[in-house]
């Protein structure tokens, strides 16, 4: 929790850092803690708490821009810390579009309304987050001849910012997470070891799954016993809703606005036209309240809003800072997603599998990459041959290329299984037409 001391000094160090030269200041204060459990079989094996302090000072200079961080907050040695920070950024280049953001576009209000923070973070004791990383491993350990190794892990950070601006801004958030997995590895045939895992991922320690974490890691690792690769052709691909966010990251880094402002985006110059399949209809809303990933306000105290990034397969948007927008003369309109979704799922993952008549449902992502300027990619799959509707084979070791615009377009279902232990609630998605390659 942010004191009514660290406050005070924040609003200080502004006005002293004003005082010594800066024309803009902005102050952050960032308190938090964490702590994780690792498990492997039956035993401990690694723990870790953490806490943190931080006040990081935004500094403004005749046209030039710098910030410097410490987690030393007295006042005598705060004194010296900016000054010499600002005779610092004074030796570096112009740029004058650093300036802090309009005053009109900051959030005003409070972030409680979200209810992002668990009050009864303190409450839960460290016996019972261990038990909790133990049971998850037990769950399974020595209960299938095949199960090689079993690890799992719990985690939980608390996290606490205030910031305020020179023109204006007053802000203040407070987060909790929690958060159990297991991973899974099974003998096979030959060398063949396949592994998996499982996880849950809450705002609060009452919502966090405590039971069948453990065992869906093991079904996961079990049912690809047996991979291997199929012949190569143009088939349809069901994406699996965890692996998601591979084949969507490389189109949100489009649209970032430093790709745009670089030239460097196969989205450039695209705002207002369909680019991919009309059934894409993908949200960004951070003012969901206890949501994982909400937020009222940007590391620049922008307000955040709901706004479609696509709708109808049309982009409507970029991601754009206040520096980034200067730079290419726009509004901003916020540096990065918060809480994303699709509009318009109707269908279970079991309903998307009986829809395919032969394609592969793909329930992970083995490496690969995707040209930021092209949107060319190849990536590594696993997974599972589908014909007539039904699951018939683990495959792996095999490829998907293509370009991401053209697989975009051929978007043919979406599901209603959201991801809810991300802040980026994916499900499963259905694509017409994809290239893979194997024997």
């Amino acid at each position: 929790m942010i004191t009514k001391e660290q406050k005070e000094l924040a609003r200080w160090a502004m006005q002293y850092a004003l005082k010594k030269g800066c024309q803009q200041c902005r102050v952050g204060i960032y308190s938090g803690s964490e702590t994780s459990f690792e498990v492997r079989d039956t035993q401990l094996d690694k723990l870790q708490q953490a806490t943190e302090n931080q006040m990081v000072i935004y500094l403004f200079v005749d046209g030039r821009y710098g910030s410097i961080s410490t987690n030393r907050m007295e006042r005598r040695e705060l004194e010296k810390f900016i000054s010499d920070g600002i005779t610092s950024v004074r030796f570096l280049a112009e740029d004058p579009a650093r300036k802090l953001p309009d005053p009109s576009l900051y959030f005003s209000g409070s972030e409680t309304s979200l209810a992002l923070y668990d009050q009864n973070f303190g409450s839960i004791s460290a016996d019972e987050k261990l038990k909790l990383a133990k049971a998850a491993a037990a769950e399974i350990y020595g209960q299938d001849s095949r199960l090689i190794s079993v690890s799992s892990g719990y985690g939980d950070n608390e996290s606490f910012a205030y910031i305020v601006a020179s023109n204006g801004f007053e802000g203040e958030s407070s987060t909790s997470s929690f958060g159990v997995s297991v991973s899974a590895s099974v003998k096979a045939d030959g060398d063949a070891r396949p592994e998996s895992y499982w996880y849950d991922e809450t705002l609060t320690w009452a919502d966090l799954q405590k039971q069948g974490v453990g065992k869906k890691a093991l079904e996961r690792a079990l049912r690809k016993i047996g991979q291997k690769k199929i012949q190569s052709g143009k088939f349809q691909m069901l994406v699996e809703n965890t692996a998601v966010r591979t084949i969507i990251s490389p189109i949100i880094s489009a649209i970032n606005g430093s790709s745009i402002q670089q030239k460097n985006s196969f989205l450039l110059d695209k705002i207002g036209q369909k680019v991919v399949s009309e059934k894409m209809t993908l949200i960004d809303n951070p003012l969901i309240p206890k949501a994982l990933g909400a937020k009222c306000f940007d590391r620049e105290g922008i307000a955040t809003k709901k706004r479609n990034v696509f709708e109808n397969g049309v982009l409507k948007t970029y991601y754009i800072d206040s520096y980034i927008a200067n730079k290419l003369n726009v509004a901003p309109t916020t540096g990065s997603p918060s809480l994303l979704y699709f509009d318009n799922g109707s269908y279970s993952q079991q309903e998307l599998i009986s829809k395919m008549t032969k394609g592969i449902f793909v329930t992970g992502f083995n490496g690969g990459n995707c040209n930021s300027s092209t949107g060319n990619f190849s990536y590594g799959i696993e997974g599972f041959l589908v014909e007539n509707g039904e699951l018939k084979q683990p495959v792996s070791e095999m490829n998907i290329t293509g370009n991401m615009l053209s697989m975009w377009s051929n978007l043919a279902e979406i599901g209603n299984d959201a991801l809810k232990s991300s802040s980026w609630q994916l499900p499963s998605l259905l694509f017409d037409a994809v290239d893979f390659s194997g024997l």
